[in-house]
């Protein structure tokens, strides 16, 4: 069992958890998924294979390379894309998802209008304010948001050596919860604002907030926070081979849809 049917099978068994449905969603933002296409890539543009059913226009996705093989019986062309990518390629499009259909105990379809959702979903990034704390506390946040922050960083390794979550009181007297990357990689710290914000939102938690801040651990903010803080340590970089990146891989040069 894969990650992704273990996210659709709770949501199954609990239809009306919308907690459960928003972990499904993120699940599927955040994995590898291979999308069916109707011929080999060329350079950055892809065409996926579209299928028309009773409900409408569909491209197919599987969470592996073998349920794709299982599927089709054979050899075809295919493209490697995280879910995120897929969904706004699809946003405004009026096409749905088919997800493992009829290979794995995921097997669904998502209509365009969760398409349209994930993507703006994903499209919601954090705002950049400024302000200068003054006092930190424990944190005292649910469960749901700890649990969702621990996921996104795991899956960070390499971005950063460790986060530190306070509640903190502002100069300004405005009182929230500040998350401190440790010593984010260069470039990093845009996608790993997102991350955090991405775990906000697929937490539950309605009206939530919380702020991000970059520091070095030599910094003495993140050693006064430190005495109070939740840490979380980061995995340590995969090491990969050197290889030509796939379509969608590189943020600043997504695919194109032909």
């Amino acid at each position: 069992m894969t990650l992704l049917d273990a996210a659709h099978a709770a949501v199954s068994a609990d239809p009306g958890n919308e907690a459960l449905r928003l972990r499904f969603f993120e699940r599927l933002a955040d994995g590898e998924m291979v999308i069916l296409l109707e011929r080999e890539a060329q350079g950055d543009s892809l065409e996926p294979k579209v299928f028309q059913l009773e409900d409408g226009p569909v491209v197919l996705v599987f969470d592996s390379e073998e349920r794709l093989a299982s599927f089709t019986g054979g050899i075809t062309p295919y493209a490697a894309l995280p879910g995120r990518v897929i969904a706004g390629l699809l946003k405004g499009q009026g096409i749905g998802m088919g997800v493992n259909l009829g290979v794995a105990p995921s097997s669904m379809l998502l209509p365009p209008e969760a398409m349209d959702w994930l993507a703006e979903t994903l499209d919601g990034g954090p705002e950049e304010v400024r302000a200068l704390p003054q006092d930190f506390l424990p944190p005292s946040v649910p469960e749901a948001v700890i649990a969702a922050l621990d996921a996104k960083l795991a899956r960070a390794g390499g971005l950063a050596t460790a986060a530190l979550l306070a509640g903190v009181v502002y100069r300004d007297g405005r009182r929230g919860h500040l998350l401190a990357v440790l010593d984010a990689a260069e470039g990093a710290e845009a996608a790993l604002a997102r991350a955090m914000n991405e775990a906000l939102v697929f937490s539950g938690i309605e009206a939530g907030e919380l702020d991000v801040a970059f520091l070095r651990a030599s910094d003495p903010a993140a050693a006064v926070m430190a005495r109070v803080a939740l840490r979380f340590d980061l995995p340590p970089p995969e090491v990969q081979a050197l290889t030509p990146a796939a379509p969608g891989m590189d943020p600043s040069r997504p695919p194109k849809l032909r």
